[in-house]
């Protein structure tokens, strides 16, 4: 019999579940047009339709960390390639699984010569306990008003239903996030090549599938191969 999980833990999958969910095809290389125009419709399946892919070119961006400092992707880019994750906050339990992956994969992807670089709508509050929480070692990131998301397509509206649940279970994203839109981004990683283009995505509109440790440095590894010859 598997052991019962812990009740706080318990009802917070339930409220992230999305009981009409099916997961999403994986991404595709191939990027189609934007399915809508107005951000107030766009749904997590739509945003995944309209994110950047591989080959596209990563918008710049300055956003503060935890320290109080700020940092900008074209001066990581200068040093070498970068992994870029977007996620939607300390809240959710799929996400806390994913960033400590990769930073049990962080010596690996220093050795491949790139940096990791973690991004959310949260505060910067939220940002610092993310990272104090699970002893991230990479730069984590504030977002506040998904403008970096936005940019990267990433942006969809939590419709009604999500918002009761997750409000069930004290999840208010307007606290958290600090704007009163009840908007997230959808998971994304990408590997950026020091030349600014994409070199790899995963887009994924079920939240609850994530780009694990093995698949980066396997597209690190595919970069340096490429950059090799």
């Amino acid at each position: 019999m598997r052991p019962a999980l812990p009740l706080a833990l318990a009802l917070c999958l339930a409220a992230c579940a999305d009981p009409a969910e099916a997961p999403a095809e994986a991404a595709s290389t191939e990027r189609p047009p934007p399915s809508v125009s107005d951000r107030d419709t766009v749904t997590a399946e739509m945003a995944e339709g309209s994110a950047l892919r591989v080959g596209d070119r990563a918008p710049d961006f300055e956003l503060p960390d935890v320290g109080g400092g700020t940092v900008r992707l074209s001066e990581r880019l200068a040093e070498g390639p970068v992994v870029l994750t977007f996620y939607r906050g300390a809240w959710c339990p799929y996400c806390n699984t994913q960033l400590r992956d990769y930073q049990e994969a962080l010596d690996r992807i220093r050795a491949a010569g790139a940096s990791l670089v973690a991004v959310s709508p949260q505060t910067p509050d939220g940002s610092m306990s993310m990272q104090e929480k699970n002893d991230l070692r990479f730069a984590v990131l504030s977002d506040v008003g998904n403008e970096v998301s936005r940019d990267y397509g990433l942006v969809y509206q939590v419709d009604r239903e999500t918002r009761e649940r997750y409000q069930a279970v004290g999840i208010e994203l307007d606290s958290i996030n600090g704007t009163a839109t009840w908007e997230l981004p959808v998971p994304a990683t990408y590997v950026i090549r020091p030349d600014g283009t994409i070199a790899y995505a995963f887009v994924e509109a079920d939240y609850t599938t994530r780009a694990s440790a093995r698949q980066v440095l396997d597209a690190l590894a595919d970069l340096s191969v490429s950059r090799a010859s």
